[in-house]
């Protein structure tokens, strides 16, 4: 026991930039925590090396298996995901141990010349490798007499940003907590409201996970959890799940909490499924009371996606089957 307590801790994460940085930031508030070091073990995943379209290669879990791998083969003690990466089911032998406060959900613009969105030209090429946000955005550009095109683009940040550089594209949308986590909010030229594209399940959150037979480290990282970070995206993850949807699938959700004054005092959660040009989209909400259990979230997620079900959502999901 002594020399598993005097060893450094083992953090599994994928080798990209931003995973390297997320997890350097864990790392440290592990080490706040427990007293112990903390040493970074390097995974690659199937999702970084293949260059296919994640909708292709099953988008669920393919940067997320290799890590899983890793911690019930006892290579690691603890791994850090991007929460929208998780499948919705969680594997017996494993703890989500901590979900940390969640980062800022929204999708941000990156665009040539500092436009924003709106002043984005007719024509305008936006890269993305996310049907949501394909969905959306043509959405939201058909409602607005707007012309532009999505391509479907893959790669880390860098050559997500370089494609725009170049003058590929006139502009890409990534993730705004990815950005904020690198320190790179300065290249953002637009962030894009929820009001008109609504991030991926979970978007914004990170997930702490350990072997379920380590409950001793189970138990300190618990101390990272964030209830309201967790009653949210379990929320929005019960959303996917009863849409059968991976986490590749055209689906955004999104739970926020209500407050009255300073009072909080319910949850709303709002799903959005589309075809990927945006031709028809199931956008609807429910709000009820702030989760209390992490069943009162699965029912919050449950109740909307029947709802969207039954407005024909399931009609739109074809992308998930390839």
């Amino acid at each position: 026991m002594t020399e598993r307590a005097e060893r450094p801790l083992r953090l599994g994460t994928r080798r990209s930039a931003l995973a390297m940085a997320q997890s350097g930031q864990v790392a440290q508030a592990v080490r706040q925590l427990t007293g112990r070091a903390v040493e970074l073990v390097e995974i690659t995943t199937y999702g970084d090396t293949s260059r296919e379209a994640l909708a292709q290669i099953g988008g669920t879990g393919v940067f997320v298996t290799a890590l899983r791998d890793a911690l019930l083969r006892d290579e690691v003690d603890f791994a850090v995901h991007s929460l929208k990466d998780l499948p919705t089911g969680q594997p017996v032998d494993l703890t989500l141990a901590a979900v940390p406060p969640r980062e800022d959900p929204r999708d941000a613009l990156v665009a040539r010349d500092g436009l924003t969105f709106a002043e984005l030209p007719s024509g305008a090429r936006i890269g993305t490798g996310s049907p949501r946000r394909m969905a959306q955005l043509n959405a939201y550009a058909r409602s607005h007499g707007m012309a532009i095109e999505t391509v479907p683009i893959r790669g880390n940040v860098d050559t997500r940003i370089g494609y725009v550089r170049s003058g590929e594209l006139d502009a890409v949308v990534l993730a705004a907590a990815g950005l904020n986590r690198l320190g790179r909010t300065d290249e953002v030229t637009d962030f894009l409201s929820v009001d008109f594209v609504l991030p991926a399940p979970g978007q914004g959150a990170l997930a702490i996970e350990c072997a379920a037979v380590n409950a001793d480290l189970a138990a300190a990282l618990a101390e990272l959890d964030d209830p309201e970070t967790r009653a949210a995206v379990t929320a929005e993850r019960s959303l996917l799940a009863a849409l059968e949807a991976g986490c590749s699938a055209p689906v955004g959700a999104l739970a926020d909490l209500l407050a009255d004054g300073q009072v909080v005092t319910e949850m709303r959660l709002r799903g959005v499924v589309g075809t990927t040009d945006g031709s028809t989209l199931v956008q609807l909400s429910t709000t009820g009371p702030v989760p209390t259990s992490h069943g009162d979230a699965i029912a919050l997620g449950r109740e909307l996606a029947s709802e969207m079900l039954a407005k024909g959502a399931a009609g739109l999901m074809g992308e998930r089957a390839l």
